[in-house]
């Protein structure tokens, strides 16, 4: 490790401790706070949890008081003036007990003393409501009778001790809850002042080691700027070779892309002649030559065609990129529209239904984007199962991917074509786009082989990915994907006629 190393990587230490450190002050910081409000919570909500309770204790019996006066009232007096704010109580005292009943206290066996207060209050109501009833009917002395024996006063002071005994430990209760609330501001305020001095030491103790780094960073600056110069030296003479480099690949394409040419050309005219005198044979000599050597005739025939079609598809795939036209806009329902014109004969014979969405337009080759649909499309139809009839369906959405290289969101289109074919193995997905590669006999389908080869060379051409999902009996779906706006690579030309 060079000296400059060895100082960047104590600089990334020394700021990596910086950071370890004020990220544990904040987190110590935080979690007193939070102790702190968590506390706070706790006793200002049972600040006012016993407040309630008081308060409702004492509209609890201040209601019994004001029951009871106008009960004492009537009987005394026979007014039925007092009538009515006994029977105001009466009726608030029995919603006043069924909120009274709903309060949790926070002081154990609180909830039973407050239920036997409840009962007691509903005794004493019932005793006033007997009173009351008599006097109403005329039963003056029995309602006296009732109320000098001593049984409502009895209730009464049961009900005034219970009542003082919760209120008191309630009281008590909320007197710790203040005390204890103080002792938490205090413990608040001391842990807050320790934050802020850990805060200012903190801050002191940065501000010293960014005067230390900042002492090495002209060191740094100018080791760097020498480094950058050599860099830039090194970068200018590897631009050189790779120029080079790629004018030497661009050659080697051009001798490649002739050698193909010529190649197939001369191939082909040995072919042509093998099929020409072939047919000469099949015509001329058919009487003289045996069925056996008929036989051997059209087996050479047969082997020349095949022969002819590979060179040709062999030729085209290996100009798939050398000889494709430029991008333009191209629109796929168009596309399909015409695949579907040229496939009208195939279409009628097997009675495909070919249904598509509304496909959407992008930039490429329309040359190509043709050929590929017209591959997927005419394999739909010839990859059919017996008695039934090709059902092909197109369908499209889009959908947005991140773009690691230009930073941004790009949209693909994603065209999903799908079959009730013959279906294959799933196990022979990548052997399908693979040339030459075939995975029925030569005798029940006619073909090369290099079809989807060359559709997958097309779309990686177009920037995009093309997959296979099947099952034996069950059609199979291809998946298309493309972004929007892909430019072809600068090494593509122009096809040339």
């Amino acid at each position: 490790m060079s000296y400059i190393e060895k100082l960047l990587e104590n600089k990334k230490i020394s700021w990596g401790l910086i950071f370890s450190i004020v990220v544990g002050v904040i987190v110590i910081n935080i979690i007193l706070a939070l102790k702190t409000i968590d506390d706070l919570s706790i006793t200002q909500k049972g600040i006012t949890n016993t407040g309630e309770i008081i308060l409702s204790l004492d509209k609890l019996h201040n209601l019994v008081i004001s029951a009871e006066t106008g009960q004492r009232g009537y009987l005394l007096t026979k007014n039925e003036d007092y009538l009515q704010p006994y029977q105001d109580a009466i009726g608030q005292v029995i919603k006043q007990i069924k909120l009274v009943n709903t309060l949790n206290s926070d002081i154990e066996s609180q909830e039973e003393k407050i239920a036997e207060l409840s009962n007691l209050v509903e005794m004493k109501m019932i005793e006033l409501s007997d009173t009351v009833d008599l006097a109403l009917d005329d039963k003056e002395k029995r309602a006296l009778t009732m109320v000098m024996n001593g049984r409502g006063r009895t209730l009464y002071k049961n009900l005034v001790q219970l009542f003082n005994e919760i209120k008191t430990s309630e009281v008590l209760y909320r007197n710790n809850l203040y005390k204890k609330l103080e002792a938490i501001e205090k413990e608040a305020k001391f842990t807050f002042s320790i934050s802020a001095i850990t805060s200012f030491l903190l801050l002191v103790g940065i501000g010293v080691l960014v005067h230390i780094n900042s002492r090495t960073e002209l060191f740094y600056r100018q080791s760097l700027e020498t480094k950058n110069e050599e860099l830039a030296e090194k970068v200018n003479l590897r631009t050189k070779e790779l120029t080079i480099y790629s004018e030497e690949l661009a050659r080697s394409n051009r001798e490649l892309e002739d050698f193909a040419f010529v190649a197939s050309h001369d191939l082909q005219e040995p072919l042509r002649k093998i099929r020409a005198f072939g047919d000469r044979l099949a015509t001329s000599y058919s009487d003289v030559i045996d069925e056996r050597g008929l036989d051997f005739i059209e087996r050479m025939r047969n082997a020349a065609e095949r022969m002819s079609n590979l060179i040709n598809d062999l030729l085209e795939y290996s100009r798939i990129n050398t000889r494709g036209n430029k991008f333009v806009s191209v629109s796929l329902n168009k596309i399909i529209d015409d695949v579907v014109d040229d496939l009208e004969v195939a279409i009628e014979e097997s009675n495909a239904v070919i249904t598509y969405d509304n496909l959407p337009e992008i930039n490429g080759d329309v040359t190509q984007l043709t050929q590929v649909l017209l591959n997927l499309l005419s394999n739909a139809i010839k990859f059919r199962q017996n008695d039934i009839s090709p059902k092909i369906t197109i369908s499209h959405h889009n959908e947005s991917v991140f773009d690691p290289i230009l930073r941004t969101e790009t949209l693909w289109h994603t065209i999903v074509i799908s079959d009730n074919g013959i279906g294959f193995e799933q196990a022979f997905e990548d052997k399908i786009f693979v040339p030459f590669q075939r995975l029925h006999a030569r005798a029940t389908y006619k073909g090369t082989g290099i079809g989807l080869a060359v559709c997958r060379r097309i779309v990686e051409r177009h920037g995009g990915t093309i997959s296979a999902k099947s099952k034996v009996n069950q059609g199979t779906t291809f998946t298309i994907s493309i972004p929007h706006n892909y430019i072809a690579p600068v090494t593509d030309t122009p096809i040339t006629q």
